[in-house]
């Protein structure tokens, strides 16, 4: 089943286009990576298949949701982590994790599990986050998406503040989601970093897709539980 449809679409910021006309489909359990300088359109890109920027023209079909019709309905199916963390930064990781399993209604139990996968100790996780560091925060924040467990997962620059073993993680995350039948949509600087977890590569420039290969992902890749 198509996850992501896009025909077309033409987003509008500020007076200034940042998608010129996207076509993109994205099927359950694909993984997209999304390159692109600074200013190419990749993150307008991915709020806009989150509902988070208006289309202008053309058309959006997320997980059979026409963009622009039902605001809020996609809800917790979509998780996007980005540069805005989306948490509660005097919180702890503890915390925040626990206010999320109550609004998504996961089991309470499962936030040691998120929290570990992740490697946040159990000293960092009952420390405010507004004092933990960036890789730090990226991770709780990847902890928080990954309790929803939602049908599509976008993330932004994810291996931004991540050393190698959080690129690993960030693998890990994506082969996992994947894994469970979610689709995958990220964006990068780094093409090497990027084609060995893609099925599929994108380039962007100026608001609009100007190359599309193949990504590099193992087949065996799909199966990683």
């Amino acid at each position: 089943m198509v996850a992501v449809q896009l025909r077309e679409v033409v987003a509008v910021a500020a007076g200034f286009p940042v998608l010129a006309g996207v076509s993109l489909d994205v099927a359950e359990g694909e993984v997209v990576a999304v390159l692109g300088a600074n200013g190419a359109g990749k993150t307008s890109l991915l709020r806009t298949i989150a509902g988070l920027v208006p289309l202008s023209a053309g058309r959006g079909i997320v997980l059979g949701v026409e963009l622009g019709t039902s605001p809020g309905s996609l809800g917790g199916r979509v998780g996007l982590v980005g540069h805005a963390h989306g948490l509660y930064d005097e919180l702890s990781p503890l915390s925040n994790l626990r206010f999320i399993a109550r609004v998504a209604r996961r089991e309470q139990g499962s936030i040691a599990a998120a929290l570990a996968d992740v490697g946040i100790n159990d000293r960092v996780a009952g420390t405010p986050l507004q004092r933990l560091s960036a890789g730090q925060r990226r991770r709780v924040a990847l902890a928080a998406v990954e309790l929803r467990a939602p049908e599509l997962l976008l993330l932004d620059e994810p291996h931004a503040a991540f050393d190698a073993e959080g690129r690993t993680l960030i693998a890990r995350s994506i082969a996992q989601a994947s894994a469970r039948g979610a689709a995958v949509v990220f964006t990068s600087h780094d093409p090497d970093l990027a084609r060995p977890l893609a099925d599929r590569v994108l380039t962007m420039a100026g608001g609009i897709v100007t190359e599309v290969a193949f990504g590099q992902r193992p087949k065996e890749a799909h199966d990683v539980a």
